[in-house]
């Protein structure tokens, strides 16, 4: 009589990490509360840290665990590439059939990955989570926030869930479609929804971090939506075309107005003092449209060099 023969599913799970030593522990002990659940589907899990050039104890709290746990792995950068490059790193390395993607912070909750889990086995792709309130937030970082996904929403055709977070649970076809898109500059709110897919989205309240301090700040944020616009919308260079066309076409208005009140009255030299904020506000705008075609160049510029996206110092 021959013995049944049991097919195992890989989870990997991919977890990116900056001088997040206090949280290593943690999340390890958060994720493996799911090991009944784990064992019921027959599911094998390798839990993949990427230390993004942390300056603290994070590699050591991680290689602490891989001695321990056998499923625990570390891939650790030369330096600090950012997130992006983390998660990208992590997606290369992932072997599993399913692959999710996570904050070592606690805010994505590992308690949600029997349902996300679930939603998959119903046929969807992936599984993807977003944020029905930013409790804890500073309202002007909430506001602008918000601000954002509308923008980005109305000016670009890959459509970004508000409040959406990096927590996904994808399946292999997913991360190879995501894996297949080798831009440097990268945005993976954007290329989430670029890549398409049945997706499933799962709503949950803001939980604040367990330990440690965001590494987010305002203008770390803003830097980041500028490379999501830049990336994934063009309509910033017609808006710039747009307000040189304008300009010209209130500079020809202006000339035909002064040639008339010339010829009218005969004073061709008074109003210098609003023809000097007219110019100071012409080249305002001259030097702001100029920025906006200086982000795109830039970005080509970076693309065109072929830089490897990160490096690896050390692979266990």
């Amino acid at each position: 009589m021959k013995g049944t023969v049991i097919c195992m599913k890989l989870l990997s799970v991919v977890v990116p990490c900056y001088n997040e030593e206090e949280n290593i522990r943690d999340f390890y002990d958060e994720l493996f509360r799911n090991a009944p659940f784990f064992k019921e589907k027959e599911i094998e899990v390798e839990l993949l840290y990427i230390d993004d050039g942390s300056k603290d104890r994070t590699v050591e709290e991680v290689k602490k665990l891989c001695r321990e746990d056998s499923r625990v792995h570390l891939r650790s950068l030369s330096r600090n590439f950012g997130k992006e490059a983390a998660i990208y790193a992590g997606l290369q390395k992932a072997k599993g059939d399913y692959v999710v993607l996570m904050d070592v912070d606690l805010q994505d909750p590992p308690s949600l990955l029997p349902e996300m889990y679930g939603y998959i086995e119903q046929g969807y792709d992936s599984v993807a989570t977003r944020r029905v309130t930013r409790k804890g937030e500073p309202p002007v970082r909430s506001f602008f926030a918000r601000m954002f996904y509308r923008i980005m929403n109305k000016i670009s055709r890959t459509e970004i869930v508000d409040g959406a977070r990096d927590y996904r649970l994808m399946s292999r076809q997913v991360v190879d479609a995501i894996l297949a898109m080798t831009e440097y500059n990268r945005f993976t709110k954007g290329i989430f929804g670029w890549v398409g897919y049945e997706t499933k989205w799962m709503e949950y309240e803001n939980i604040e971090r367990r330990k440690g301090e965001t590494k987010w700040s305002f203008w770390k944020l803003f830097a980041y939506s500028l490379e999501g616009i830049t990336a994934f919308s063009t309509v910033p260079l017609t808006i710039a075309a747009l307000i040189g066309a304008l300009f010209c076409l209130l500079a020809f208005v202006m000339i035909i107005i002064i040639i008339v009140k010339t010829l009218i009255f005969g004073d061709p030299t008074s109003g210098w003092p609003s023809l000097v904020c007219i110019i100071m506000m012409v080249s305002g705008v001259q030097l702001f449209c100029l920025g906006i075609v200086g982000q795109y160049l830039s970005k080509t510029y970076m693309e065109v060099k072929k830089r490897p996206i990160y490096l690896v110092r050390e692979d266990i």
